[in-house]
């Protein structure tokens, strides 16, 4: 019978990739009540990251913010190294950064295609990479998929391609990790109130969207930060699977 950890440490520790705003950000926050020490990773918004680390440390809590692209395995080494000296360890790792450019596959620009491979995917496996390296046992490591891998809704095509690439990565991974009693999952949010989903919809769709749930509403960014808080503390019994946190999505 595998052993479940009873290593204990001063504080735990948790780096959120693309913390600095949405989903991302509602997680870090909702880490830090916690009591988690966070790590805000960002792309290009070091404003914003380092706004969030202040209201962190105001709140006594403790943060550092570090950038860097989630695709250069040098730069999330170093970044990785950086969270481990200044924080003192990593426990939990989750991994919100990834970007969304829609289109009919017939008229997909190859170009974006390749841009959320690079970001989506290789940033996915970068991350996942130095994540099943450093975090300690007891820990948890979160990817993020998106409902549309279930849904199909038109335009997507590109963007799921991407993350069903996610989806398999993150099972893979939870196996190759037998032994370490450390937990990997992805989260799949269906609709959610974020910049990056709202850009570019009309009223009409957004109103038709928050009434495709039972619930008649979109998620929240706080919506989904709860599930990865339940996975990065509680959660322990949950491995290898993808979370649809979507209000009961069809």
């Amino acid at each position: 019978m595998t052993k479940i950890s009873t290593e204990t440490y001063d504080l735990r520790v948790a780096l959120v990739t693309g913390g600095s705003v949405g989903i991302g950000r509602a997680i870090v926050k909702k880490l830090a009540d916690k009591g988690f020490a966070v790590a805000v990773h960002y792309a290009g918004n070091k404003t914003n990251a380092d706004a969030t680390v202040e209201e962190i440390i105001k709140q006594d809590g403790k943060a550092i913010s570090i950038g860097g692209d989630v695709a250069d395995e040098k730069v999330m080494q170093e970044a990785f190294d950086v969270v481990e000296e200044k924080l003192g360890g990593i426990d939990v790792v989750v991994n919100t950064a990834g970007i969304m450019l829609l289109s009919p596959i017939a008229e997909l620009n190859m170009a974006d295609l390749d841009k959320m491979h690079r970001t989506n995917i290789r940033g996915t496996f970068v991350i996942s990479q130095q994540a099943a390296r450093r975090v300690r046992k007891g820990g948890a490591i979160i990817n993020f998929s998106t409902s549309v891998t279930r849904t199909q809704f038109p335009t997507y095509g590109a963007y799921v391609a991407s993350k069903a690439a996610v989806e398999s990565m993150t099972m893979v991974l939870a196996r190759e990790l037998r032994g370490k009693d450390i937990t990997v999952n992805a989260v799949a949010p269906g609709p959610t109130a974020t910049p990056l989903f709202l850009d570019g919809k009309d009223e009409q769709t957004i109103d038709n969207l928050s009434k495709a749930t039972p619930l008649e509403r979109l998620g929240t960014p706080e919506d989904i930060a709860d599930t990865v808080a339940y996975l990065a503390t509680a959660g322990r019994w949950i491995n290898g699977q993808v979370i649809f946190s979507n209000g009961g999505l069809a």
